[in-house]
């Protein structure tokens, strides 16, 4: 039986102008189609510059389309989120989008749980209920318990990767981008996220994300999306 596609792009198109430059445009990506179903996990590669970053805020709608859609699955219809309302892009954030990125946003003055529990309670998700499978995350992930009351700012890097890790997959997406979740962990809790990814995946998710622990992407992706520099693109063509 075929898995339902959750996610998908249509002649994506993305430039960039250069106004302290003239106006230069500059080309990204070029007619990306690309498909990911329910329970896959697809790993974006490709050289450095040719657009793989771009493309994941594409999907993301931190970026709008130049031409093309991004259709994402979301409570039973698709959403262009290239070109949706804003409103409709945070909705549909809220329960069906989730983005791990390399890096943590600090809060000011938040908690570690809170900022973990945060994403659930915005679901609905009763404040006790969120802040017990925070905390359940956060210790899976080997953050301990003392830390969980304090403002991730002074963290490290890997500690701060930890929180963010917990925040993203604590709602259980049913579509998750993840941009080097693992860039700053030591290799048990490597082992930690393969299994999270593993989790979500046998639970319906769809998975793209970029991966330069080539370990944790074999361990994890069924397949390879090539994202081509759109000069080389043109060479092809």
């Amino acid at each position: 039986m075929t898995q339902k596609i959750l996610l998908r792009t249509e002649g994506l198109q993305k430039t960039f102008r250069l106004h302290l430059q003239g106006g230069i445009q500059l080309p990204v990506l070029q007619d990306v189609e690309l498909a990911v179903a329910a329970g896959e996990a697809v790993a974006l590669t490709g050289p450095s510059g040719a657009g793989k970053s771009t493309l994941m805020r594409c999907l993301y709608g931190n970026y709008g389309a130049d031409g093309g859609r991004v259709l994402v699955q979301h409570e039973g219809r698709m959403v262009d989120v290239a070109n949706a309302d804003p409103r409709e892009v945070i909705e549909v954030r809220r329960t069906t989008l989730g983005y791990v990125s390399q890096f943590l946003r600090v809060i000011p003055r938040v908690s570690t749980l809170d900022i973990v529990a945060e994403r659930l309670t915005g679901q609905g998700v009763p404040a006790a209920e969120a802040r017990e499978r925070a905390r359940a995350l956060l210790l899976r992930l080997n953050l301990p318990e003392r830390l969980h009351g304090l403002p991730p700012a002074t963290f490290s890097g890997g500690e701060q990767q930890r929180v963010n890790l917990a925040r993203g997959f604590a709602p259980r997406y049913p579509v998750m981008l993840l941009d080097e979740p693992t860039a700053s962990l030591d290799a048990g809790n490597r082992a930690v996220v393969i299994e999270m990814i593993r989790e979500a995946k046998a639970a319906g998710a769809a998975i793209i994300g970029i991966f330069h622990d080539h370990e944790v992407r074999d361990a994890v992706c069924d397949r390879l999306f090539e994202v081509l520099p759109v000069s080389r693109q043109m060479a092809i063509a």
